[in-house]
């Protein structure tokens, strides 16, 4: 008898009517012949008017009491979902996060789940019953009422469905399943197939809003495939599998997304020296923020710029963080931008294609976009713009990697559905140990580092000077790609003058005609190369979202007093540039500092 996870969003559970149909689909699932376990959130508006009414009473409520407040939405919908299930004449029971003992740690209002107690939930499925839970919430070790912050019931959906070993975790939701952009803005977005955890998971920190990143990371992690489906209608959605399921032939991009509600901050001024990233970002990780884009070039005269991007709503308590860092580094200043946006593409076939920067540089040049700040890793290419251009760009880019065109998709739907569910499975889901009383004796979202890498074939040409204007990067970037050079890094910190640096790392081999490419593009006086360096690579699940990770990997090479020359970051990678001759060591410190252990 298989076990299904199906969790209804709120839109999905807003009135009478649309229970009714949620409880149909699940006691289809029921009928079947499966076990059933329903993951439901609050109906409609619930969370956002509880959040206004909190705010009617206090201008900062208490964390605490904002997750006594707002669990209470998701309480009011599992008891009206079991309601609806009984009244087709089929068993079933409601729980809170709490009554099945979905233990997390004390964060308020975004607290990470630590273990889960499956004892309930098997003795009711085992009973016959469909069980329904309230996302979103947990309760912590001294018994006070948690939630999981945005997004926060999938995550729970999706670590419900790990926990019990479910065959597949249904997320019925507004939308047909996962496009290749937000179709509120790109009217001619189209709906992928199938798309692997690694993009999904740069997609959903990126701001593509069907999923949050969290839940992915619970996915990949423990091999659990997500089908996103439209509540309302029996189509087919879109799968989110390994990497090798995904099957896209000669895609170079699967998506791009916007983040509008980012903030940028620079730290100008940083003396270049061992040491001072990991002081910046440990007091920001001491405050527990989460930071997106990370952005360091090279340096001149003994100092540099040190930018991050955070959620608009974090960056009035960061800033606060960020002087205190400066100060105690010794940098000059710290700026910041509340009004820009990050615009990214997405695709597992960047990592075999090449030209993928300068067809999204020239899309943005075209209408006089200029970019800011510029990051990548080897699935994504990011772009930090101003806010009120960036439903352009991204409508842009989409149309500029020709998103709207399906590409080589075998379709799913060819397949019976349980069929299709048992063979996309990348591997049984891991199975978490467990005590005698049904508790998980690990932390389920703690942090997996899967890997460090060291890459010490490369070189880095940096770009001294560059004019702070539109079209400038696709400029350099047609001159490399027509001397079919392949870039791997690309790294461009915001400018404070008006003049700005652009570095990019590409293999020694091509140094020589990359020299060229790019000086004839910009003029040879202006082009710096370093003809060995050292890429260090961390790799894992919760890269983003675990704040410490770069702090640890910041503080080891510090350790080993090796300086940092560049920064990039994505979801699953934090890439910095070393000197050549440290990278051997800063492997060895990180493999230890990760407790890993080298091939």
């Amino acid at each position: 008898m298989g076990l299904v996870v199906q969790k209804f969003g709120g839109t999905s559970v807003a009135d009478a009517v649309k229970i009714r149909a949620a409880a149909r689909r699940a006691i289809q699932a029921h009928e079947q012949g499966n076990r059933v376990l329903v993951v439901v959130s609050a109906r409609g508006h619930t969370t956002d008017e509880l959040i206004d009414l909190a705010k009617e009473i206090h201008e900062r409520p208490p964390s605490r009491e904002m997750d006594m407040l707002l669990s209470t939405g998701e309480q009011i919908s599992v008891a009206l979902m079991a309601m609806a299930i009984h009244a087709e004449g089929v068993p079933a029971i409601s729980f809170t996060g709490a009554q099945i003992g979905i233990v997390t740690d004390s964060y308020h209002t975004k607290a990470r789940i630590r273990n889960i107690s499956t004892e309930r939930m098997e003795q009711a499925l085992a009973e016959g019953k469909i069980v329904i839970v309230a996302g979103f919430q947990g309760v912590d070790e001294h018994y006070n009422i948690t939630t999981l912050g945005r997004g926060g019931s999938d995550t729970t959906a999706v670590a419900l469905a790990a926990v019990l070993g479910a065959d597949a975790c249904e997320i019925y939701t507004d939308v047909d399943g996962v496009y290749t952009t937000d179709p509120r803005i790109v009217k001619d977005a189209r709906k992928i197939d199938r798309i692997s955890f690694d993009e999904m998971l740069e997609l959903a920190s990126l701001g593509a809003g069907v999923m949050h990143s969290r839940s992915i990371e619970f996915a990949k992690k423990f091999g659990v495939p997500i089908h996103v489906r439209h509540s309302g209608r029996p189509d087919a959605g879109s799968w989110i599998v390994a990497e090798g399921d995904a099957r896209r032939l000669g895609a170079r991009v699967t998506g791009a997304a916007l983040a509008k509600d980012e903030a940028r901050i620079t730290l100008t001024g940083v003396p270049d020296k061992p040491g001072v990233v990991r002081t910046v970002f440990g007091k920001i990780a001491q405050a527990n923020l989460v930071v997106d884009m990370i952005v360091q070039n090279v340096a001149t005269d003994g100092q540099t710029e040190v930018s991050f991007t955070v959620a608009s709503d974090d960056l009035e308590d960061t800033l606060k963080v960020a002087k205190e860092a400066a100060k105690a580094v010794g940098a000059t200043g710290v700026t910041h931008d509340a009004e820009v946006s990050k615009v990214s593409v997405v695709g597992l076939g960047m990592r075999t294609h090449t030209g993928v920067a300068t067809t999204m540089f020239h899309a943005l040049a075209s209408a006089g976009i200029n970019i800011e700040m510029i990051t990548t890793s080897e699935i994504k290419i990011s772009v930090l713009v101003k806010e009120n251009v960036a439903k352009q760009a991204l409508q842009l880019v989409h149309q500029a990697f020709e998103l709207d065109v399906p590409g080589n998709d075998r379709p799913l739907e060819s397949l019976p559905e349980w069929t299709a569910t048992l063979a996309l499975r990348n591997s049984p889901a891991r199975p978490i140990a467990t005590t005698a009383d049904g508790n998980s004796t690990g932390g389920m979202e703690d942090l997996v580092v899967s890997g460090v890498e060291l890459d010490d074939t490369q070189a880095r040409i940096t770009l001294l000077d560059v004019p702070d204007r539109p079209g400038y990067a696709a400029k350099v970037f047609d001159a490399i790609a027509e001397a079919d050079v392949f870039v791997d890094m690309i790294v461009q910190n915001v400018s404070a003058t008006g003049r700005t640096h652009l570095s990019f790392t590409v293999p020694r081999e091509q140094l020589e005609t990359a020299r060229a490419a790019a000086g004839k593009a910009v003029g040879a006086e202006n082009v710096r190369v370093e003809p060995k360096i050292a890429k260090l690579s961390v790799l894992g699940v919760g890269m983003r979202t675990h704040t410490g990770v770069a702090t640890r990997m910041f503080g080891a090479l510090a350790d080993a007093n090796i300086n940092i020359t560049l920064i990039n970051t994505s979801e699953v990678r934090i890439n910095v540039v070393t000197d050549f001759a440290a990278g051997e060591a800063g492997l060895r410190c990180l493999i230890a500092a990760f407790d890993l252990t080298a091939d």
